[in-house]
């Protein structure tokens, strides 16, 4: 039997529009089980019964260092969804995410299918400011599997 060893979490990869973005943080990878609840007016027990109901999805973000060369390439590929949303549907796609070993071989999948941008947000600008500029995006997804 194999000894399984927990994986740590600086080291993963984003692909989304078939391009690979690296990111600093990625949030939002998760999802929550709405109750049910009911009681039949004839029940004996004066109480409601608690069943699963549908599956709720938030909204992943994924934050990352602000680049000269290649900040054109993310406002082409994630902001013109937000802003022009052309042909309809067209900028949908799977947003998948990948948790890699110290091999960078993908240990832990997850994709979120139907992925779109819904927001990005560019970095503060502070003239005393030492911190790297960050930009911030912000997916709404239909249903996230993990593998």
């Amino acid at each position: 039997m194999a000894t399984a060893y927990p994986l740590p979490k600086f080291h993963f990869s984003m692909e989304f529009g078939g391009t690979t973005f690296n990111c600093t943080e990625v949030s939002g990878l998760g999802f929550e089980s709405e109750t049910i609840e009911y009681r039949a007016g004839a029940d004996k027990k004066f109480h409601k019964s608690k069943q699963p109901g549908l599956r709720k999805f938030g909204n992943i973000t994924a934050k990352r260092g602000t680049f000269e060369d290649t900040s054109k390439e993310f406002y082409d590929q994630w902001a013109k969804t937000v802003y022009y949303q052309e042909k309809g549907e067209q900028f949908r796609g799977d947003l998948t995410i990948k948790l890699l070993d110290e091999a960078g071989q993908p240990a832990v999948t997850w994709i979120a299918n139907q992925a779109y941008v819904a927001k990005v947000t560019s970095t503060d600008l502070k003239a005393d400011g030492n911190e790297i500029a960050i930009e911030t995006v912000e997916f709404v997804i239909e249903e996230l599997k993990k593998q």
